[in-house]
């Protein structure tokens, strides 16, 4: 057992953690990570790696993820290690007429705040897409979405915060958080010793309502847990990202005109090649705390959906099926704050399936409240106690 000193203790060794941890010690702040497990062990390691406007709500939700792109845009020549960055755009793909209506009063809100999206016909699918179903009517372009290994990228962030100075301590869970008479952060207890501290960050991701408790706060993160197959590699079945359009629905909790088979668990098409040229199949999003097991049923669903958008799946082999937890919030925002009642105390978490998408502005963003700047965008929206006003934030239909 060991006692340590730092200026900052981010607990949580993903890429929101990574990345805040980069950011800080970029800044030559004093940083030390602890994570319980191993470097992007959690969340990060059971997701795709996309970095996306086109399923953010036009205004504040896109331009935040517009910013996530630019910066991810200097990670590629800051940053140690390679991370497969690709920026070749996404799709949404309509499957009714319905839809397609919908789809175009998306792209025209989209536009009206200065995204670069534009509608695609069926031809337009077909030109691109010459194995994607025949009967589907048209889509939704993003120009500027990319793509990343979050794996890899998370290591890289690892790399470069340690090149600036960052500790890092792995297989360290925390036990508890001291604080002094004034409710002020004076030490992060840990598995291996006390590290003496005024500031920490809660990145914990699924896990960062259980740190919340340790400082007496309720912070309203539910892990929500969604699967991906991995498939095969085999012929271009296309290169890049495709979702169909009722995924959004699925996100935010919209009703959808499709078999309740698929909306009992949340399914929805989500198709990525990747850099190694096999598929990631997504998606599905379901309330059943923390168990991350995978779920046949859903897996089958899964592949049934994306069957009827890419009839050529059911011929590729599966290589593998996981299952991960995304730290879900009510509004589909994260909360990147300071928390008032406890003064040093800061939460990084709640961005769901965005955490990829968003951990370049939040690492940027904490970084800037911790030396004082000017966020690099509005924070008043992320604020922990937006949730004051939501009397029943901590329910959670399952």
């Amino acid at each position: 057992m060991r006692d340590e000193t730092a200026e900052v203790v981010i607990i949580g060794g993903g890429i929101i953690g990574m990345s805040i941890a980069y950011y800080a010690a970029k800044a030559d702040m004093d940083v030390l990570v602890v994570e319980q497990g191993e470097i992007a062990g959690g969340t990060s390691s059971k997701c795709d790696g996309n970095i996306l406007a086109i399923d953010k709500d036009p205004g504040f939700d896109s331009q935040m993820s517009l910013k996530s792109q630019e910066l991810v845009k200097e990670w590629v020549q800051d940053l140690d290690e390679e991370f497969e960055y690709r920026a070749p755009g996404s799709i949404l793909v309509c499957e009714t007429d319905e839809e397609m209506i919908a789809a175009e009063s998306w792209v025209a809100r989209q536009r009206e705040a200065g995204l670069p999206f534009r509608m695609l016909d069926q031809k337009d699918l077909r030109d691109e897409w010459p194995y994607m179903a025949e009967d589907l009517p048209g889509g939704l372009e993003c120009a500027t979405d990319s793509t990343v290994n979050p794996v890899l990228l998370t290591y890289s962030l690892a790399s470069t915060a340690r090149r600036y100075g960052a500790r890092l301590r792995t297989h360290t869970p925390v036990t508890g958080i001291q604080l002094d008479e004034g409710r002020k952060v004076r030490a992060v207890e840990t598995s291996e010793g006390r590290i003496r501290t005024s500031i920490v960050i809660n990145a914990a991701g699924v896990w960062a309502k259980h740190i919340g408790r340790m400082v007496g706060i309720e912070i309203p993160i539910e892990p929500r847990k969604g699967h991906i197959l991995v498939a095969s590699r085999w012929a271009n079945i296309g290169k890049r990202k495709v979702m169909e359009f009722g995924y959004l629905m699925s996100k935010f909790g919209g009703a959808r005109t499709v078999d309740p088979k698929f909306d009992r668990y949340g399914v929805a098409l989500v198709f990525e090649p990747t850099a190694s040229q096999n598929f990631l199949i997504g998606s599905s999003r379901q309330f059943v705390g923390m168990n991350s097991g995978v779920d046949q049923q859903v897996i089958s669903l899964i592949a049934e959906r994306a069957i009827r958008f890419f009839p050529v799946l059911e011929q590729i082999p599966l290589l593998r099926t996981y299952a991960g937890l995304r730290p879900w919030t009510a509004d589909h925002l994260p909360i990147v704050s300071a928390i008032d009642e406890v003064p040093g105390f800061y939460v990084a978490a709640g961005h769901e399936g965005d955490g990829i998408s968003l951990a370049a502005v939040t690492g940027k963003v904490i970084s800037e409240m911790l030396s004082g700047a000017e966020t690099c965008i509005p924070v008043d929206r992320l604020r922990y106690d937006r949730f004051r006003s939501m009397p029943h934030r901590q329910e959670v239909i399952r």
